[in-house]
């Protein structure tokens, strides 16, 4: 005569079934977490720089949080050559001197920079152009630590997909020169009634020394931040030399 099954063995194969198909679902879902985590932060970033190192891109993270703050759009894509040598010579003395040398981050003024922070006496610091040009592009401006480890990433990327020339150009289309400002040639139009081929050395400087704040500080104000700040940057590119090399016409 067979032996019937107890129960509890019964009872036991059941819920390991169970139990057993619960944990290969959760497994699924976090494969499938995984993967999608894996295409925002990895394949997502790389298909965009590869696109946009030939397309200008349409919109940034920071125009539309300026189109749902209510300050509007004003922008106007112009290629390198259409930009004054002066300009890309302000804004690499005032905001990255070292632009032309690193590969997308410079390291060692993060290291300085992390180690004031940690000291208790850190202003910030340390951000590249292409570090900014990832942070306005795809990213978005409130600071934290997340967003600096994906800036990080980002401009390592575009530093090794893009040729430096590319890197400048799409920062100077897409940097902030006011609320709603977008671009050079409309920061040009808006701060001096011209056009950004036609800006003077004095002009780029000024709008070089806004881009940290380009909210509250105007180009034309004749206050004495934006004027001694200009002055120091005017300074400043006659002692570069070299380090304006990958900018020059």
């Amino acid at each position: 005569m067979p032996r019937r099954r107890s129960s509890s063995t019964t009872n036991s194969s059941i819920s390991d079934g169970f139990f057993g198909r619960l944990r290969r679902r959760e497994l699924s879902i976090l494969e499938w977490a995984l993967v999608g985590l894996v295409g925002l932060f990895v394949v997502l970033p790389v298909g965009l720089i590869l696109l946009y190192r030939i397309v200008p891109p349409p919109l940034t993270t920071v125009m539309a949080i300026r189109l749902v703050e209510g300050y509007g759009l004003s922008r106007d894509w112009v290629p390198l050559e259409e930009i004054a040598p002066s300009v890309r010579y302000a804004v690499i003395a005032s905001e990255d001197n070292n632009f032309c040398s690193h590969g997308g981050v410079d390291w060692a003024a993060l290291r300085q920079a992390m180690t004031a922070e940690i000291e208790g006496g850190g202003q910030g610091g340390a951000s590249t152009l292409t570090m900014q040009t990832a942070r306005n592009l795809m990213l978005w401006p409130h600071r934290s630590y997340i967003r600096k480890g994906l800036e990080l990433y980002v401009a390592t990327l575009l530093d090794a997909l893009w040729p430096k020339e590319r890197i400048f150009e799409v920062y100077l289309n897409i940097a902030e020169w006011g609320p709603g400002v977008f671009g050079i040639e409309a920061a040009a139009q808006h701060h001096f009634g011209v056009s950004a081929k036609d800006l003077t050395q004095r002009e780029a400087a000024r709008l070089a020394v806004i881009l940290p704040n380009p909210i509250e500080l105007h180009a034309t104000a004749s206050t004495g931040h934006v004027t001694r700040q200009a002055a120091i940057v005017r300074k400043r590119i006659g002692q570069l030399g070299p380090l304006l090399d990958c900018v020059r016409p």
